[in-house]
């Protein structure tokens, strides 16, 4: 199974040692196609590479995931763009989300009936979540 894990770069890193969590958990599954959003020697500059490339590599990883897992804890453009793109080629999506951060969740995410919502408060409830995703 190929897994789309998508988390905040450009928008903010605070989150990156619960992304790298994540992203080791969903290697339990299958294939997570775009590791390095959990590497935290990332900063929010993001990667060295020229825009469209990054661009044309995330969109081709989404275009052949099976499902997407994004933590949207962190609001990000890109990650919305790429949740959107999800709902285009209707893949299965779950959005994890830190209810301990009290950022609220934009209503185009948590209104969007195909997408599910989960929110935690620890890492372990997060892999909860997950678990029940891939059991659904």
């Amino acid at each position: 199974m190929n897994i789309y894990f998508a988390g905040s770069i450009t928008g903010g890193r605070e989150d990156v040692l619960t992304y790298s969590q994540i992203i080791q958990y969903l290697k339990n599954y299958g294939n997570v196609l775009d590791p390095h959003v959990g590497n935290v020697n990332l900063t929010s500059n993001g990667e060295n590479l020229p825009d469209f490339t990054v661009f044309d590599r995330n969109v081709n990883y989404i275009q052949n995931a099976d499902v997407i897992i994004a933590e949207v804890s962190t609001p990000s453009l890109g990650v919305g763009y790429e949740l959107c793109l999800g709902e285009i080629l209707d893949k299965k999506v779950l959005c994890l989300n830190n209810k301990s951060k009290n950022q609220r969740l934009s209503r185009m995410i948590s209104g969007n009936p195909k997408f599910q919502i989960a929110y935690y408060s620890s890492v372990e409830e997060a892999f909860k979540s997950i678990d029940d995703f891939f059991s659904s």
